[in-house]
């Protein structure tokens, strides 16, 4: 059994894999060593990788001592080949989603979005990959407007909306997210248009917004990162 601890943003996403197959897995908000404990009593773990986007603490300094894991960094051997010019830069949830993609569609060239506190959309075109984008998510939108302006009241994201609002509420609701929903499917248009054999995957917090609203046919994989982190433990296992 493996390990496979991905620390992001707003929450840490923990995963044991059997093989390729997620066997259990939870999300949670205060990591510690003890609560990563408590999810694995029923298991014996062989490996452990690590990815985190948010710098390096005591916490996870402990969690590698602790299980010997594999913390995964811009050196860290990948079955792909990344033609990003700033590695060490390079988000590592994203470099994972794109190694998890390239494992379930095999010779397809892929766009990954990854909807969560960040959105970006990722390309692997021709067995490489070059980058993407990054732009505020759902929440930060929201969070923005109320922020840096004095009478905006913050907002959330909700289910149903209108296009075009008439009021302030619905004004909002509606630049947020239809304007996320435009953006989006702007890019997958113009990815499949300068693209042959395209596959669109959809992950993060908020896939089942995009899911539901997109108006491109797409994938969505919620555990996509996760299983490209297990790819990625294993490459470096052999």
């Amino acid at each position: 059994m493996k390990l496979i601890i991905e620390i992001g943003n707003s929450s840490t996403k923990l995963a044991i894999f059997e093989s390729h197959n997620i066997i259990n897995n939870q999300i949670i908000h205060d990591l510690s060593t003890k609560v990563v404990l408590s999810f694995i009593r029923d298991f014996s773990i062989s490996g452990t990788i690590i990815s985190s986007v948010r710098k390096k603490n005591n916490i996870i300094d402990e969690l590698i001592m602790y299980f010997k894991a594999l913390f995964l960094t811009h050196k860290t051997k990948i079955p792909i080949k990344n033609s990003y010019k700033t590695s060490e830069t390079l988000g590592k949830d994203r470099l994972a989603a794109i190694v998890g993609a390239n494992d379930i569609y095999p010779d397809k060239n892929i766009l990954v979005i990854d909807a969560g506190t960040c959105l970006t959309g990722d390309y692997f075109v021709d067995g490489k990959y070059y980058g993407g984008r990054i732009s505020p998510g759902i929440q930060m939108r929201y969070n923005s407007l109320q922020s840096f302006t004095d009478k905006l009241p913050k907002l959330t994201i909700v289910d149903v909306y209108s296009k075009i609002g008439n009021n302030t509420n619905s004004s909002i609701i509606a630049g947020v997210q239809q304007g996320i929903v435009d953006e989006v499917d702007a890019l997958i248009n113009l990815f499949r248009e300068e693209n042959k054999e395209t596959i669109v995957i959809v992950t993060g917090g908020d896939y089942r917004f995009f899911e539901k609203h997109l108006k491109n046919s797409i994938f969505v994989d919620p555990f996509l990162v996760l299983k490209g982190l297990n790819i990625i433990l294993e490459f470096n296992a052999k």
